[in-house]
């Protein structure tokens, strides 16, 4: 499984890394005003969330390791 990680004392609660995940992998919680990573096991490896953090407070750390789907090829009758 992928793992995601939060630099706390980087982060400044600006909720870009919320708003990049389009999987919703990642949380916001108003409590703390951080993200929460909620879902890691549905993380895509897209890396959006690291990318648009400006302060490099988010890291994905992909699992190689793990099995891909095999593609889908269509039978041709």
């Amino acid at each position: 499984m992928n793992v995601i990680k939060v630099d706390d004392e980087k982060c400044v609660g600006c909720k870009t890394c919320y708003k990049a995940c389009w999987l919703d992998v990642i949380r916001w919680n108003e409590e703390t005003k951080r993200p929460v990573i909620a879902y890691a096991e549905d993380c895509v490896e897209c890396n959006f969330c690291e990318i648009s953090c400006p302060t490099d407070a988010i890291f994905v750390n992909v699992d190689y390791t793990r099995q891909f789907p095999s593609p889908y090829i269509p039978r041709v009758n």
